[in-house]
């Protein structure tokens, strides 16, 4: 299958559109496409180092229509001047026919600036509900008209987050057209695909791992050693954190830092000053972050970060022999919770649930996620060890997961990669969402807080899925390819500045996320037969 004669839209966002800038000018050769860019921060400002490689670089494409989320975005500045809710019959209709995956209120979560009282990036506005509505119904309006103009046969997501990426999901589904996204089934590199934006395992995966997990083994004797060597290795970490902060386990030098607060000055003067972007900042503190804040925040987080990355009062050491259950904390606001799991984002009250639902003599270890340091206040850390079987664990105790998971009872995670890692272990774990490796035997979902004491139980019984793993990873391989993202993100950016061909490495990977594009096209044709 080819992409001949279509017509594309793709929903892009900042860096995680750049491999999707060569794709563009690829498949313009053979189709008609169009790129929508729903972030008003991006698409507003003049052209400044943030948005040069990714919003005006697509412009610049010869006969590219680029959509942008403009015209709303001015719309709901005016708005901030009273609190009324701009059109309630629209929204009324928006609730009864746009909510097959997620309720509205939902569906707000998924925009990070509309949630401040989510997480802890004080640099967007708190907002209120009114203006929430606002933005959301103004984006279901815009992504209307987009589809309603450009009438796509299929739309592909750079990503998943953004109130407008949830809207055109909606919107795609009530007129059976493929809405795409990238998947992370968490092995190795390999990435897969979505048409829910990850919030549904898609039906041909499920039934391709069932058949695989109750077949013969003769299918899937190569991913069965791959198991085997994983169970062996004394380092288990993803090659897809490599260089990553997720891999960082001892704190900056002081060059470094120093560095790092130089190069933001100077990114923060070319934005608002060079680029005379600062009066639209001023204009919606909602839709655009303050400087100052930005400033007074990250600062704060430098010093925090490096002084929770040495020994400190907050984070303990795990004692030999206790028995615990491991959870490691997300990244938020992120896709893996705003998106995935909507309804455990307070990760606080997720730690209480657990605290009362182990069994008596079990302790909770939480160990902060290294992109997390200096970000959370303080206070958080001190809620969580009052708790008097939890514990904040030191994060750099050890340099790799594989120890805090062989050594506790079981893993607790919102949807993160330690359950996948657990359950290669032979540990039990449990998610929250409806995550790809959630098929595997041992990795329980969670549906609600009652649940918890049930799936504990059975944290004592014996695992054996050696095959239910090595059935998920052929299938993973069937649905997917291996795709570098992070490489793409860090390499792309000089050639499209160039406007050079990319070399044979960025183009294999952009070539897979095509061939990753073209599955799921073909997938959803026979599903859809």
């Amino acid at each position: 299958m080819n992409l001949i004669g279509k017509k594309i839209l793709i929903v892009c966002r900042e860096v995680d559109s750049l491999p999707y800038y060569f794709l563009a000018k690829r498949w313009m050769k053979n189709n008609t496409v169009a790129a929508y860019f729903i972030k008003a921060s991006e698409t507003k400002f003049h052209k400044n180092i943030s948005n040069d490689i990714s919003y005006f670089a697509f412009k610049d494409i010869e006969n590219l229509k680029v959509y942008d989320v403009n015209q709303i975005a001015d719309t709901f500045t005016a708005s901030l001047k009273e609190d009324k809710i701009l059109d309630p019959d629209f929204l009324e209709m928006l609730e009864r026919e746009y909510t097959h995956f997620h309720n509205l209120n939902t569906q707000i979560i998924s925009s990070q600036s509309l949630i401040r009282h989510y997480h802890f990036r004080y640099f967007w506005k708190l907002c209120t509900y009114t203006q929430q509505l606002n933005w959301l119904l103004l984006s279901y309006k815009d992504a209307m008209f987009v589809m309603d103009e450009f009438q796509p046969d299929v739309v592909i997501n750079t990503d998943s987050d953004e109130i407008g990426r949830c809207a055109l999901r909606e919107i795609c589904y009530k007129r059976a057209i493929p809405n795409i996204t990238i998947e992370f089934p968490r092995y190795e590199m390999y990435k897969t695909f979505t048409y829910s934006l990850g919030s549904q395992i898609e039906e041909n995966f499920r039934h391709y791992y069932i058949n695989l997990s109750k077949g013969s083994i003769e299918h899937i004797k190569e991913e069965l050693e791959y198991v085997d060597d994983f169970k062996r290795k004394s380092n288990i970490m993803s090659t897809m954190y490599k260089n990553d902060i997720t891999s960082q386990y001892k704190p900056d030098s002081f060059l470094k830092v120093v560095c790092f607060i130089i190069r933001f000055i100077i990114l923060m003067f070319k934005q608002d000053v060079c680029a005379g972007n600062w009066t639209i900042k001023r204009s919606n503190p909602v839709l655009y972050p303050s400087t100052s804040g930005y400033f007074k925040y990250f600062t704060h987080c430098i010093y925090l970060k490096q002084m929770l990355m040495r020994k400190n009062r907050f984070f303990k050491k795990p004692i030999e022999g206790e028995k615990y259950v491991y959870m490691p904390l997300h990244l938020i606001p992120e896709s893996t919770t705003s998106i995935l799991s909507p309804f455990y984002i307070n990760e606080l009250s997720v730690i209480e649930a657990v605290s009362k639902s182990i069994p008596a003599g079990w302790f909770l270890y939480v160990k902060e996620h290294q992109a997390m340091l200096g970000e959370r206040s303080l206070s958080f850390y001190k809620a969580i060890n009052k708790l008097p079987n939890v514990k904040m664990v030191q994060l750099n105790y050890y340099n790799d997961p594989k120890p805090w998971i062989t050594k506790s009872q079981g893993v607790v995670t919102i949807s993160g990669t330690s359950a996948y890692e657990a359950a290669l272990l032979g540990k039990h774990s449990i998610v929250f969402s409806e995550v790809p490796f959630g098929l595997i035997d041992g990795v329980h979902r969670a549906t609600s807080f009652e649940k918890l004491p049930e799936i504990f139980a059975k944290f004592s019984e014996p695992l054996q899925n050696e095959q239910s793993c090595a059935a998920y990873i052929r299938t993973v391989k069937e649905f997917g390819e291996e795709i570098d993202l992070k490489f793409l993100i860090r390499n792309c950016p000089q050639y499209i500045k160039e406007h050079s061909e990319p070399n044979e490495e960025v183009l294999s990977n952009i070539c897979n996320i095509e061939k990753v594009i073209l599955k799921a096209l073909s997938n959803f044709n026979k599903f859809n037969s």
